[in-house]
């Protein structure tokens, strides 16, 4: 009975998960053209792609932004989190106004942003020429494109993983932190000791899912900056998306994008190791 309830599930699973996933694995085995021919070329396409220095350069920035952007989110969503933890007072409504980013459109916070961070007319650098700083041209320097590309991904979704946190603050048994704060135990060690060990679970969900989004990062870069400066936002992603929509060489995307697979699930395990060991 109960794998007849969980039958349509399983099966829309296999249908738009399981098979295309196989299918990209075979796909990836073959040189296949736009005209629907194909040829069998084994791992030809691992091969070029691991000679490839695209690829080695889309892997630098993508790794680069994820170190930016997992931490700017996961502190992010945590102090959020905390914060409302904290108030009484219409919570529910501050609940919504920072979960709102999180439903709006990437493109169009996309576009929103860059126009913040515009040199001549942008909303930061107005405010920073207030104090004499400035002007600086955030998406047009390579040293400073990842992490104002970070700070507009983050501003977007931090507010998914802030409610997992906020339900996970809200589970952490009161007794725990009645006795902590019998104990002695001050605001910080409260949190420390007693609220974090609670959190480890839910903030390695937290830190898998948005680790996972770091690195399929694409939407953000294609609105604000085209790949550029010098290919300085050029993600993975991106480098998949110009093989087969661009060059249509769809064998050798399908080859980058099990490769991103097998590179996020390896992360994934590190942090299961490292985070989520004892649960």
């Amino acid at each position: 009975m109960g794998l007849l309830f969980v039958a349509p599930m399983l099966l829309l699973f296999l249908a738009f998960r399981f098979l295309p996933v196989i299918g990209a694995l075979l796909l990836s085995l073959t040189d296949y053209r736009i005209s629907g021919k194909w040829d069998f070329i084994a791992l030809d396409n691992y091969k070029r792609l691991f000679s490839d220095g695209m690829f080695g350069d889309a892997l630098v920035v993508t790794l680069t932004y994820t170190v930016i952007f997992v931490p700017l989110t996961v502190l992010l969503s945590l102090g959020t989190a905390v914060l409302l933890h904290r108030v009484v007072w219409s919570r529910g409504f501050f609940r919504g106004v920072f979960f709102l980013p999180y439903v709006t459109s990437i493109v169009l916070a996309a576009v929103i942003w860059k126009w913040i961070y515009d040199i001549q007319d942008g909303l930061l650098n107005s405010v920073l020429g207030l104090v004499h700083i400035g002007p600086i041209d955030f998406l047009s320097q390579s040293s400073t494109v990842l992490p104002s590309i970070a700070v507009t991904s983050a501003w977007k979704g931090f507010g998914y993983s802030m409610l997992i946190l906020l339900a996970g603050l809200q589970a952490v048994p009161k007794s725990y932190l009645e006795a902590a704060m019998i104990d002695g135990a001050g605001t910080w060690q409260r949190f420390r000791y007693v609220t974090l060990p609670q959190l480890r679970p839910v903030l390695f969900f937290v830190l898998v899912i948005e680790t996972i989004g770091a690195f399929q990062v694409f939407d953000a870069m294609y609105v604000m900056t085209g790949g550029g400066p010098v290919h300085a936002s050029y993600s993975i992603v991106y480098f998949l998306y110009d093989s087969g929509f661009k060059y249509f060489d769809f064998g050798y995307a399908s080859a980058i994008g099990l490769v991103l697979f097998l590179i996020v699930l390896i992360v994934s395990l590190v942090q299961r190791r490292l985070v989520g060991r004892d649960d």
